[in-house]
């Protein structure tokens, strides 16, 4: 099955709205539009080709997400404030066919490529579709997309991501959330990134609804979006929290009637922040998970029920996904020991592009192994420690210290330069020189 057919299995005969806000446009539209579409990229390219998505959070990425994935292609979502030299590496490493991006994205980067198309020269979504959901025999096995992180080499790594492993993740977040239809959510996450994606996902296949903010900085517009689209769920990585509870004038004070839940990933948050949110908003879950891209998103979630008695603790491991902590002989530790966190499950990655080397080093046995260093209690809960990996998470974005030392090496006047990461109070984790 095809994972966009998947995520609209029973949503797209719906009139109700999926995207609320400044834009704007039901289940039902959307569908019709991202089937226009697609069958627009399937006459220009055929199937399994690259096509690259540069975009900030709107409806003409969404479209186009849905739209390049369901055609069969593999969609590769990109920070459009990504730098240059990134770009053309992905670009010369992945030979896309196809490139739809904004043209404020095109002028920055420079571009000028027959590939490129806007939002102004789309083709119109008038043509009609049956209710007919299509699809049902796509190998699931294929390659959806590719998102592209830090390597620990300075490089950007492509990790591909297949339809199973959408479907698989978005399964396990739907069931251990409880989402409905009832819920609204809003997103501050880019979906470039893959915790971002997993709300696009998992709000599709339950019938939801997604308000979009780009604009985190204006913190009083973020809880003005709260409260006047009834939002009950938000999503955030750590600093996105110790912002709103130390620069904030307001947050603690204003009360959210339709808030239920928070989710928290992309790093470690200390608990006094946790805390600090949980007596501010008792009302409204605060719930820790972790995860990586290579798990598609989702590896692990702590139930508010159980935060006190397990403070620290990343929890234990998401529906259908599988989690230990090994030492260097790959051994099983016991309680209180350290090592290294791997996890079995349909949502681990296909494996990085175009780097075998790397792959076989990520995927042992069928595992993957993380990189991050913890230890578990006696019931199972996982407790992280460290990083094993040269990789350094700043606002949830993981970051090569390889790439910033390479610039600071480029001036005249510095003769040696190494970058670490160093704990912050508002942003969890900031780059030292």
């Amino acid at each position: 099955m095809n994972a966009i057919d998947y995520f609209f299995g029973n949503t797209y005969r719906l009139d109700k709205p999926f995207l609320v806000g400044r834009e704007e446009i039901s289940y039902r539209d959307l569908y019709i539009s991202y089937n226009h579409l697609a069958k627009w990229i399937n006459e220009m390219v055929g199937t399994d080709k690259h096509i690259i998505l540069l975009s900030v959070n709107n409806l003409f990425f969404v479209k186009m997400y849905l739209a390049i994935i369901k055609s069969g292609n593999i969609c590769i979502p990109l920070d459009p404030g990504i730098e240059k030299e990134n770009y053309r590496y992905i670009h010369e490493l992945t030979e896309p066919k196809l490139i739809f991006l904004t043209r404020e994205v095109e002028k920055r980067l420079e571009l000028n490529s027959d590939q490129a198309w806007y939002p102004d020269t789309l083709p119109s979504s008038a043509e009609n579709y049956t209710d007919e959901i299509p699809g049902s025999e796509f190998d699931r096995e294929r390659c959806a997309e590719i998102i592209f992180t830090s390597g620990s080499t300075g490089k950007p790594k492509g990790v591909m991501i297949s339809h199973k492993n959408l479907i698989a993740n978005t399964s396990s977040i739907v069931e251990y959330l409880q989402l409905t239809q009832d819920d609204r959510m809003l997103v501050v996450l880019p979906f470039y990134y893959c915790y971002g994606l997993s709300l696009l996902h998992t709000h599709l296949r339950v019938g939801g609804s997604i308000v979009f903010n780009n604009s985190f900085i204006f913190l009083g517009g973020v809880l003005k979006s709260l409260i006047d689209y009834k939002c009950t769920g938000f999503a955030g990585v750590p600093s996105h929290f110790q912002i709103l509870l130390r620069k904030s004038d307001s947050f603690k004070q204003t009360s959210f009637p339709d808030l239920k839940y928070v989710t928290q990933a992309g790093g470690k948050l200390a608990p006094v922040f946790i805390d600090e949110f949980r007596q501010a908003h008792p009302e409204v879950r605060f719930i820790v998970m972790y995860g990586q891209t290579e798990a598609t998103a989702r590896l692990s979630w702590l139930p508010p029920e159980v935060y006190d008695r397990r403070k620290g603790s990343m929890g234990r491991g998401i529906p259908g996904v599988e989690l230990k902590v090994v030492n260097e002989k790959g051994e099983l530790i016991r309680p209180g020991e350290t090592g290294e966190v791997i996890a079995r499950g349909d949502n681990i990655m296909m494996g990085y592009f175009a780097d075998e080397e790397g792959t076989k080093n990520a995927i042992r046995n069928g595992w993957l192994y993380t990189g991050d260093l913890g230890t578990l209690d006696e019931d199972g809960y996982i407790y992280l420690t460290a990083r094993s990996k040269e990789i350094i998470k700043v606002r949830g974005k993981r970051i090569s210290p390889k790439e910033i030392e390479a610039v600071i090496l480029a001036l005249p006047e510095v003769i040696d330069c190494t970058i670490e990461g160093v704990e912050d109070d508002i942003e969890g984790e900031m780059l030292k020189a």
